[in-house]
């Protein structure tokens, strides 16, 4: 587990973009949660963030360079994938595919 007191200098994904360029938007946000859309073209990542417990669902998949505690490594990503995470996270990613990868973030607040 992530602790707060490292998470505290990271941005959230929202916040968090690439080459000074946003790759997530918010489309739908209540009292309750927060549904971001974020879309990666080839050679486009996400800078090191953080993420709150979340559901996130694969829209459009790639191939992606993931860094986190676990190291770096390459995961081909495929439509439909959804995942969840019950602790908070932290990581990197860069899509070294060669089409846009697009994804759902559904975080609790």
């Amino acid at each position: 587990m992530v602790s707060c007191k490292s998470t505290q200098n990271l941005p959230d994904p929202l916040e968090a973009g690439w080459k000074g360029e946003k790759v997530c938007e918010v489309l739908n946000e209540t009292k309750k949660q927060r549904i971001l859309k974020c879309t990666f073209p080839p050679n486009v990542g996400h800078q090191k963030h953080y993420h709150k417990p979340h559901f996130g669902y694969t829209l459009a998949g790639s191939t992606f360079r993931i860094t986190d505690a676990k190291g770096t490594r390459d995961v081909v990503v495929a439509a439909g994938v959804n995942w969840s995470k019950t602790e908070i996270s932290e990581h990197e990613v860069l899509n070294v595919g060669d089409s846009t990868s697009v994804y759902l973030i559904i975080e609790p607040k």
